[in-house]
């Protein structure tokens, strides 16, 4: 069986929407909808049934994105009904996973025609009651948050691996030494690189608004913070010692991303140029305490795959979950040159809407590279529970 290239011929996004802001009105299955037709519109050469599969990344799936939502995409995008679509789920890198099994049923021929995504509205994410395990029950009963993190958690699981997301965070933190001034500084330079690339149009190739909510670019954005004004947010997991803050960390978000995905045959069809190939990908674990250094072996492992290298990177998005998380992992690769990790600013102020963040990443390589002409770029995040995701593309 011969291995087929893989080549990214389009990807959008939203906006990120920030948690009960713009994009908090829409339904996610809505949300997952609008890119993939966006996506498909934006190829009028490709009859959209010879969509092989639909794949798209939620993390939670607990609300309006049950029952599939991939498949939900497809019918309310107006596709072919026999275009089908598959849900995957690795928390926050679902999105970088529906991209890395897209790939792979493009390279094994599986498919000619794929879109890979993802989606997450973190706003409207459900409360949830578990079934009692007696009829009526006379006490009170617990309604547990689908938004984010820990519930439910099965008493097998040792404490520490349990601990909640931002606690995590002031461990790697503590690991690494990394102070509250450096995450600060960190997390101003995200506001500020994103606002540039805002200002300069770099967005403008991938984003593509929901039609009739009066947002354009993403939310978070705050081109006028300083180091002042995050220096006066109270630490929101360790109040006395702590480092880790709003201001330092990823918010809750809503949005979805497409890419387009094919092999030479569905490249010609498409009748289009593609933005990037897919080099190679790798997954980690971790201990679940210390999820936010997942990307660190991911990565290397991705690289090896690649036969590439840290200095062959001409980008590089890290999902930023935590500026302590990313500054953990930046240690961990004394070799690679910061100056090309997110030049666009990253998820502390774009925004983390879980399930579409790892598409947002990749499709966001995949631009650059074909801005740039040629290069290396590779798309990494953190996943809970003590994972790393990787993707290496090239131009």
């Amino acid at each position: 069986m011969s291995i087929r290239d893989v080549y990214i011929v389009d990807a959008v996004r939203t906006p990120i929407g920030k948690f009960g802001g713009a994009l908090s009105p829409v339904r996610p299955d809505d949300l997952a909808a609008h890119v993939v037709k966006a996506l498909v519109d934006r190829t009028p050469d490709l009859d959209p049934a010879r969509i092989d599969d639909v794949y798209f990344g939620d993390a939670n799936g607990a609300g309006e994105d049950n029952r599939d939502v991939a498949r939900m995409a497809v019918l309310l995008a107006g596709l072919p009904v026999t275009v089908p679509g598959v849900t995957v789920n690795r928390l926050c890198g679902s999105g970088l996973e529906a991209v890395i099994q897209a790939a792979r049923a493009v390279a094994l021929g599986d498919a000619s025609v794929a879109v890979a995504g993802g989606v997450e509205s973190m706003s409207r994410a459900p409360w949830v009651l578990q079934k009692p395990e007696r009829a009526f029950p006379a006490g009170h009963q617990q309604l547990h948050s689908t938004t984010l993190g820990w519930r439910m958690v099965n008493p097998r699981m040792p404490a520490e691996w349990t601990v909640s997301l931002g606690e995590g965070a002031e461990l790697i933190a503590d690991k690494h030494a990394v102070g509250r001034e450096a995450q600060d500084a960190f997390a101003l330079d995200s506001h500020r690189k994103a606002a540039e690339a805002w200002a300069k149009g770099l967005y403008d190739a991938e984003v593509v608004p929901y039609p009739g909510v009066d947002l354009t670019r993403d939310e978070c954005v705050r081109e006028n913070t300083s180091l002042e004004a995050l220096g006066g947010l109270r630490p929101v997991f360790r109040p006395e010692g702590g480092t880790v803050t709003a201001g330092n960390a990823s918010p809750l978000n809503d949005g979805a991303a497409a890419l387009l995905l094919v092999d030479e045959e569905g490249l010609r069809a498409t009748g289009r140029e593609p933005l990037a190939r897919v080099r190679a990908s790798a997954v980690t674990g971790v201990e679940p305490q210390l999820f936010g250094l997942g990307p660190v072996a991911a990565v290397r492992r991705a690289l090896e795959k690649s036969g590439r290298s840290f200095a062959d990177l001409t980008t590089f998005e890290l999902n930023e979950a935590f500026a302590a998380q990313a500054l953990g992992c930046l240690a961990e690769w004394p070799e690679l040159d910061p100056s090309v990790v997110n030049p666009r600013g990253g998820a502390i102020a774009l925004g983390h809407p879980l399930g579409a963040s790892g598409a947002r990443l990749a499709g966001s390589v995949a631009h650059q590279l074909a801005a740039a002409g040629s290069g290396t770029g590779l798309a990494a995040l953190c996943i809970g529970v003590g994972q790393g995701l990787a993707l290496v593309l090239e131009r």
